[in-house]
């Protein structure tokens, strides 16, 4: 099997992703009804982390460990990346001894460098431009709770952010609209967010017309991890973009909210939504496990239909 990397939502087509999202409702329900699941025996997974992580770190090490693999965590401040070693030959080592790497870094520039110099499967577990396990973990609820997600609309509100970036390619890919409304001067940058087409979304100046009549409202703080220089700015930017119930009521009656977590309730969420009815956050982040350990399935014994 040639060698497959998961660096941007947009490296698989819809039918391997509809492929992952069976295989992660059979391995969703195994795990609930205590079934030992075991493909994975004897495999490795390493973790290299530059950002700081706990849904990231949690669902990669636990998952691994539930489809009967080990998985071995690295701090770049810990190891020889953090002391120059070129990303190239770190690359080379590590894939010399390991059967997958998942890597949370900054930007998409190292691991597009690792990927190219591995010998294994890479899995971006984020970098500053892309998020692409979150989102599949989003759609997965999405479907889970809502049915199919072609042709629905989600509503994004706040920063253009990586985790932005990757439901627009998303968009792409499951034939979905995304209404986009970020404050002036963080709008959607069509190049960074790595879009092959433009027909799937479209800008809003007031975050209420994005929301109106969506299926889906998402958010995520502020001020991502790596701007915390700008926090000051982006908290007078960001004044009126909060996801509150006023704004869930433009929504679809049963529209869903998410957020990636961690969230600030009171900044870009007020609590009543993140913690209400129609808040699908602690789902979304269970679903980090399962569609992760579908995807290292599939990227390690391709296609598995038991």
């Amino acid at each position: 099997m040639n060698i497959r990397h998961f660096l941007q939502f947009k490296d698989f087509t819809r039918a391997e992703f509809e492929h992952m999202f069976a295989r992660t409702r059979i391995i969703k329900q195994r795990f609930k009804t205590y079934q030992l699941y075991h493909p994975l025996t004897d495999r490795t997974l390493v973790m290299i982390f530059e950002k700081s992580s706990t849904r990231t770190r949690l669902s990669f090490e636990a998952g691994m460990q539930q489809l009967g693999g080990n998985a071995i965590y690295l701090n770049t401040r810990d190891s020889q990346l953090g002391r120059g070693e070129p990303v190239e030959d770190a690359a080379q080592v590590i894939s010399r001894m390991s059967d997958l790497v998942m890597i949370r870094t900054f930007e998409q520039e190292i691991i597009e460098r690792f990927a190219e110099n591995s010998r294994v499967p890479v899995i971006n577990g984020l970098t500053n431009e892309y998020h692409p396990c979150q989102i599949l973990a989003d759609i997965y609820t999405y479907i889970e709770q809502r049915g199919s997600i072609q042709g629905k609309t989600v509503a994004w509100i706040g920063d253009s952010n990586n985790v932005c970036n990757t439901w627009l390619q998303a968009a792409e890919v499951f034939d979905f609209n995304v209404h986009v409304s970020t404050p002036p001067g963080y709008e959607v940058e069509p190049e960074r967010a790595g879009l092959f087409g433009e027909d799937h979304y479209e800008e809003f100046a007031d975050p209420m017309d994005a929301a109106r009549n969506a299926d889906l409202v998402t958010t995520d703080v502020w001020t991502s991890m790596g701007f915390e220089r700008e926090n000051d700015a982006r908290h007078k930017a960001f004044a009126d973009w909060i996801v509150d119930a006023e704004m869930m009521a433009v929504a679809k009656p049963d529209a869903l909210f998410m957020h990636c977590l961690p969230a600030h309730r009171g900044e870009e969420v007020d609590a009543a939504v993140i913690d209400g009815p129609q808040s699908a956050v602690w789902d979304e982040a269970e679903n980090r496990l399962h569609v992760q350990k579908a995807l290292m399935e599939y990227l390690l014994l391709g296609n598995v239909n038991t």
